[in-house]
């Protein structure tokens, strides 16, 4: 599986650990405007650069054309966002899987901004896996079918919420509430903080899109 992994220039403290990724022959590392710097911080040579970089000193430009091999110079009056330019440069790259990390602290306009271009182009390619992570959350977009669920110590309470309309015909199974045959509604907090028992669960629906969140108390 070939994995994507885009950083932003969100909150530093809040990145996801990219130590699994390291590794990886089929992993590229995207930064997305300051999110270059950070992953040439973490040791981490990223692939590509892209943004307007408005946010870097003319020091850290320099770095950056010099330690990168290909740096995307976008100007700073745009339509899109950085992490648009790169979530579009990462399909260049025929991934399976797209992990986008630094988008979900400080400014709240900018992480829903992620959050619809997120759903636009999971939308536009169903067959790619789209995953925002920090320390403490893991985010997914799901259309309907059936999803597995897999006990996770780092991630342990699960969350469901409607996005985009109602999610019709849910059922859970291995969880520690599951329910058959169910409505998500949007508004409906009701399938907040359940957890996976069973080593394997699933989420199964026949319509709507539903937001996945898994998350952690530390």
């Amino acid at each position: 599986m070939r994995t994507a992994v885009i950083c932003a220039g969100g909150p530093i403290d809040e990145l996801a650990n990219f130590e699994r990724f390291r590794s990886s022959e089929d992993v590229i590392f995207i930064g997305a405007d300051r999110g270059a710097i950070y992953l040439l911080n973490e040791g981490i040579q990223p692939n590509v650069a892209v943004g307007d970089f408005d946010s870097l000193s003319q020091g850290e430009l320099s770095e950056l054309n010099e330690r990168v091999e290909s740096v995307i110079v976008a100007p700073a009056e745009k339509n899109e966002t950085d992490t648009d330019l790169a979530i579009a440069e990462s399909l260049h790259y025929n991934p399976d899987h797209i992990l986008l990390t630094g988008v979900t602290g400080g400014r709240l306009d900018h992480f829903m901004a992620v959050l619809n271009s997120v759903y636009r182009f999971q939308k536009n390619n169903p067959s790619i896996q789209f995953t925002i992570r920090n320390k403490w959350n893991e985010m997914k977009l799901l259309t309907p079918g059936i999803t597995p669920l897999t006990k996770d110590q780092q991630f342990p309470f699960v969350s469901f919420f409607a996005f985009q309309g109602s999610v019709e015909h849910v059922t859970l199974t291995g969880m520690k509430y599951n329910v058959c045959d169910e409505l998500i509604e949007m508004g409906n907090s009701r399938f907040t903080s359940n957890e996976v028992l069973d080593e394997h669960g699933s989420i199964s629906f026949t319509s709507g899109i539903c937001l996945l969140i898994r998350s952690s108390d530390q």
